[in-house]
């Protein structure tokens, strides 16, 4: 099945370079602001512009009907079979109450909003309702070389509704920039394969960015919202189940912090960078900012069992804030206490997901390929 997936994919990617052309159509229109991109090369002050072409939607979705659909599920359903070739779906301001779901067979879907606050897609589903984890999900994407930009993810169901996912990707080579994803626990699924978050702000409280894809998040917001009473925090759950699995989350230059009534519970809850979902969890948090309110020992146990502990590979590499502070620390085996500039280089987006098929920089989305200046 992966070479099968792995054919498909390489038909498109040249032809993945005109999306962000459309992006920035659409940003002029909205009078959204785009950054240049930057990759890290032998000119660290070398910025590449992204072209400006003609590439147009082959659907417009709007709920007032000014669209050729009025749902985002119309629209899908317009993209051809055995689809090689980017299909842009630019979806106008709304509130869209939809539950999505991109088959793998559907493939080089892009979806373009008018920003992430302003289209946004939204469901409540949650396992206390009945489905499964992986049925909560308000979009679910499946097919290779997906792209979202622009757009909100929501699912409101609650911190007292426990798993409650707003978006889940289980794609490979897919590319979510500019985007806002909303929930409480569980709330983003990077479920597998590889995947690249940038510029987008994630919130939610427990396990809320969890999965066993091989997912980098750069410049991103990572914010920890009101949790239910007596429940502790965690922002990542990640879920490898071997050691020869490829899954990890990483998280450069990223920002975490709490909402802005996150302290008006009392007692206040705690919050860690994560837990050990599975017995080879592993995360890096790299050259990221962590406030304060992150508990000392970094990270917590899934439970009081020594589950993980020995097993797990949890880093950070030079990260700054009042949280980053690393002297507290838990002392598990699995606290990679002598990470090294050399072993977070592994981990960088050009190396861990990118590799030397370079389809992030074929993508033309902001990126960068190695460590930071921050």
């Amino acid at each position: 099945m992966v070479k099968l997936l792995n054919s498909t994919r390489e038909l498109s990617i040249n032809a993945l370079s005109m999306l962000n052309s459309f992006g920035d159509m659409v940003a002029q229109a909205t009078g959204l602001n785009r950054k240049l991109l930057t990759t890290d090369s032998s000119d660290a002050t070398a910025r590449r512009l992204l072209q400006i072409s003609n590439a147009k939607p082959n659907a417009t979705v709007a709920l007032d009907g000014s669209g050729q659909y009025k749902t985002i599920k119309e629209a899908l359903d317009a993209v051809p079979k055995k689809n090689t070739e980017p299909f842009i779906i630019f979806i106008k301001a709304g509130v869209y109450k939809e539950y999505i779901d991109i088959p793998k067979s559907m493939t080089n879907v892009v979806l373009i909003g008018e920003g992430p606050t302003k289209t946004k897609i939204t469901g409540n589903k949650s396992v206390k309702d009945g489905p499964s984890t992986f049925h909560t999900t308000t979009v679910g994407v499946n097919g290779a070389n997906f792209v979202a930009k622009n757009i909100g993810f929501e699912n409101t169901a609650g911190p007292e509704k426990e798993q409650a996912v707003a978006l889940r990707v289980s794609a490979d080579k897919a590319i979510i920039y500019n985007c806002q994803i909303d929930g409480y626990q569980d709330t983003l699924y990077v479920h597998t394969y590889r995947q690249f978050y940038r510029d987008c702000t994630i919130t939610g409280t427990v396990d809320f960015i969890f999965g066993n894809g091989e997912a980098v998040l750069q410049n991103c917001k990572v914010i920890v919202r009101k949790p239910a009473q007596n429940q502790s925090c965690m922002v990542t759950a990640q879920g490898r189940t071997e050691p020869i699995q490829k899954g990890a989350i990483v998280l450069q230059n990223c920002e975490i912090k709490p909402d802005t009534d996150y302290f008006s519970l009392s007692p206040p809850s705690k919050t860690y960078l994560g837990r050990p979902w599975k017995e080879y969890s592993r995360t890096i948090i790299m050259q990221s900012y962590i406030d304060k309110f992150i508990e000392p020992e970094g990270w917590a146990p899934w439970n009081i069992t020594n589950f993980g502990r020995d097993t797990s590979y949890y880093a950070e590499y030079q990260n700054r804030g009042p949280g980053a502070a690393l002297d507290k620390r838990i002392t598990w085996k699995g606290f990679q206490k002598g990470f090294t500039g050399e072993a977070a280089q592994k981990f960088t987006a050009g190396v861990y997901i990118n590799n030397d098929e370079n389809w992030l920089q074929k993508a033309n989305v902001p990126y960068e390929a190695g460590m930071m200046k921050v």
